[in-house]
């Protein structure tokens, strides 16, 4: 794609005024970098011509191209906040670079949300790393259940050995259904 001053303020003028990203190709950076380098020789050209009206010229491209990337940026984090509440990733209309961005962003908010939803049933981060476990021989046979952590346990045969979160093989032991293994 190559970008010329027509295009990137277009772009500059649909960012600006509009709430949704604007389409751009997925190499947009590669040509906004190749484009920026033109133009800035030109503009060191021109500084030492001391044509102002092209150093001038530089300048505004910089700060519309600034602006331009801010806006996106914005967008994108919006985007990846929406995405990570209701599971649904659109990463049309992005340059590559951003939809790496994007999936990162994704990541790191779907990480947090975890952590937000541990809060509500009750999980730490240790013990959702499995070090409250602890090994219990089944003493008999135990149908299918849903644990204090809202998952789901079983089904267990009896002198089956199982590793199981501390809570329930406390519960598992005073019951006599089964018996902790050292």
């Amino acid at each position: 794609m190559e970008l010329d001053y027509d295009e990137i303020r277009k772009i500059y003028r649909l960012e600006k005024n509009t709430s949704k990203l604007v389409e751009v190709k997925e190499d947009f950076f590669d040509s906004l970098s190749e484009f920026i380098l033109q133009e800035k020789q030109s503009y060191f050209n021109s500084m030492k011509d001391l044509d102002f009206a092209k150093t001038r010229s530089f300048t505004n491209l910089k700060k519309m191209v600034e602006e331009i990337l801010s806006l996106r940026q914005k967008k994108i984090l919006s985007k990846a906040l929406i995405a990570s509440k209701t599971a649904e990733e659109n990463n049309e209309l992005m340059a590559e670079e951003e939809k790496k961005m994007f999936i990162q962003l994704l990541k790191i908010l779907n990480s947090y949300n975890t952590l937000v939803d541990s809060v509500f049933i009750g999980k730490t981060k240790e013990k959702e790393t499995g070090l409250n476990k602890v090994s219990v021989k089944v003493l008999s046979d135990v149908p299918s259940f849903i644990g204090t952590d809202m998952k789901e346990y079983g089904p267990f045969k009896k002198n089956e050995t199982v590793e199981l979160p501390q809570k329930i093989a406390k519960l598992f032991i005073s019951r006599k259904i089964g018996e902790k293994i050292d």
